[in-house]
């Protein structure tokens, strides 16, 4: 997936979009050791996990999802990692954009 799909980076994570057959979203999350010790690495992918929930809801279906942790993230909040992924995923036009009420 790596390889094939379009890549899409920001400061706290980098995400990588490739279509599929599956008739849902899937979505991989990693944090490679430039992010810090196993501790550091953990609470990424706890943080990417937590952001990306309710966010699921509101993407299209028939994607792959691999959001891959970068250092600084270990140290962001929530709403900070929520900001950066609704970036990238509107930035990759799977998210629709928030309604102008």
């Amino acid at each position: 997936m790596r390889r094939f799909g379009k890549s899409y980076a920001h400061p706290l994570v980098v995400l990588v979009a490739q279509p599929s057959d599956q008739p849902k979203v899937r979505v991989g999350v990693t944090a490679g050791k430039t992010v810090g010790n196993a501790v550091q690495r953990n609470r990424a992918k706890r943080i990417l996990r937590a952001a990306m929930q309710p966010l699921l809801t509101d993407l299209q279906p028939g994607t792959d999802l691999l959001l891959i942790a970068r250092a600084p993230l270990a140290g962001s909040s929530l709403d900070e990692t929520r900001a950066a992924l609704a970036i990238l995923l509107r930035r990759a036009h799977l998210l629709n954009p928030p309604d102008a009420n």
